[in-house]
């Protein structure tokens, strides 16, 4: 039953802590010495935590429920209430104007896309390598100058002064006054193997791999749908059709923010029939091995290659794409429009990019088969003429 103001103001403490019951999580912790304190339970991504609102009767029930509302909201979007509340504690000391309150802004608008580490990553970057500088400045007075000092000690996050100048509190960009100021970003090269020799080696190692059931079946999977490591071990059950044979993954989940299909070669599909009376009771196909409740650990894959004695340098996760794109290539049979696609590399142009999910679909679905009958033949140590 909900509490009520006379319930909260007649309780009498008890000696012990006591927990008063509201709805939603909502409930006043009343200590053994009378402190009365409101706090919420609830679940983010598997794991319970709690929440404080204050005490009573500083806070009054209204007030608490008002908290309670706006933290539910939260979780709605996919942002963790915890998170949500010091984002915006940290607001209102920074000034409407200033760069860390749009800065804090534009992150509770763009974490619900985030996963939680990454969203926890930038959040804990800006606080510790942007807003100690020129956090309290209105982004209005950001000259480039400041910027370069800034940006000398991490790479620049460009996106907020776009941000501020879609909000109105902006009208020009400092960042583009630093051209030529900056390094050059070299573009990472992940480390893979093409000879297909090798490449039928680790194909057999990965047969033989004793770690985990899962880990292993996402190395099985991973050479034969080229995604990113990120984009396989979030993978869900609801994606896959077997009647269609496709996994069909949604935007949000992409680097391009656009739609991206996977056909599902006969081997692929074999993989995933073989793992799914182990984790159709997840949502994701490949699960945490500790909850069902959260996919597998971002470094599991890179771990098992190192277990498996593939040292740095010599294969990583992304490794599997380099490896596909760069034999696909070679072997002369596939249009590099189709490659790239299958890639799922960044459509520049945003319009066009919502509706190119099913480009060279037709031939994709050729492609990936004669891969994986491709890799098959590598892996019993034979040869494939092109």
């Amino acid at each position: 039953m909900p509490l009520t103001d006379p319930t909260i103001k007649n309780f009498q403490p008890t000696g012990e802590k006591v927990r008063l019951w509201d709805s939603g999580g909502l409930y006043l912790e009343v200590t053994s010495k009378g402190s009365k304190l409101w706090r919420m339970k609830y679940r983010f991504q598997g794991k319970e935590k709690l929440l404080s609102f204050g005490l009573y009767p500083d806070v009054s029930l209204k007030n608490a429920r008002i908290l309670r509302d706006k933290a539910r909201v939260s979780l709605s979007q996919g942002l963790d209430p915890s998170l949500t509340k010091r984002v915006e504690k940290k607001s209102l000391n920074a000034g409407k104007e200033s760069f860390e309150f749009i800065a804090r802004e534009w992150f509770l608008n763009n974490a619900p896309v985030w996963a939680k580490s990454h969203s926890e990553k930038i959040i804990r970057r800006l606080e510790l390598d942007v807003f100690p500088w020129i956090g309290k400045r209105a982004i209005t007075e950001i000259q480039a100058p400041e910027l370069l000092l800034v940006f000398r000690r991490i790479e620049a996050r460009a996106q907020i002064f776009r941000f501020a100048i879609s909000t109105g509190r902006a009208s020009r960009n400092p960042v583009f006054d630093l051209k030529g100021s900056l390094a050059p970003i070299r573009q990472a090269h992940f480390s893979t193997i093409t000879d297909p020799e090798k490449v039928g080696a680790l194909l057999r190692a990965i047969d033989s791999y004793a770690g985990s059931n899962v880990t292993r079946f996402a190395l099985r999977l991973a050479p034969l749908v080229f995604l990113r490591p990120g984009e396989l071990r979030h993978g869900e059950w609801t994606e896959v059709s077997f009647e269609s044979a496709e996994w069909r993954i949604p935007a949000e989940k992409m680097k391009a923010r656009a739609v991206h299909v996977v056909p599902l070669s006969r081997q692929a599909i074999r993989i995933l029939n073989e793992i799914h009376p182990l984790t159709n009771e997840s949502r994701y196909i490949f699960p945490n091995g500790r909850t069902f409740h959260r996919p597998m650990s971002e470094n599991a894959i890179l771990a098992a290659l190192r277990r498996m004695g593939y040292e740095q340098g010599e294969m990583t996760g992304h490794g599997f794409r380099s490896m596909a794109s760069t034999m696909l290539n070679e072997s002369g049979l596939w249009s590099k429009d189709a490659i790239e696609r299958q890639l799922a590399h960044g459509e520049r142009n945003e319009v066009r990019a919502a509706y190119n999910h099913a480009e060279y679909l037709n031939e994709r679905r050729e492609m990936l088969q004669w891969w994986a009958d491709y890799l098959d033949t590598l892996k019993i140590g034979g040869t494939v003429n092109a």
